[in-house]
């Protein structure tokens, strides 16, 4: 559960700072200089947030319980 909890916090975090790469990138915020206005760094924004909304449908995803088996736990 807390494992899971943390795999989706991360998940929001790279979806965070994929979107600040994205908009410095397109020039909407400022931020470094080396980032305003480059086009690089709208698709590595874009990239990171992408994988940020996986990570975080991973991590907050809810779980599927299999049923034990009856012969579970039996020695043959």
């Amino acid at each position: 559960m807390v494992r899971s909890i943390a795999v989706g916090v991360l998940g929001i975090l790279l979806l965070l700072a994929g979107l600040v790469f994205a908009l410095q990138g397109a020039d909407v915020i400022g931020g470094s200089s080396f980032m305003n206005g480059s086009s690089t760094w709208i698709y590595v924004g874009a990239l990171i947030a992408v994988i940020g909304v996986l990570v975080a449908v991973m991590g907050f995803a809810p779980r599927q319980v299999r049923p034990m088996s009856p012969q579970a736990g039996k020695g043959s």
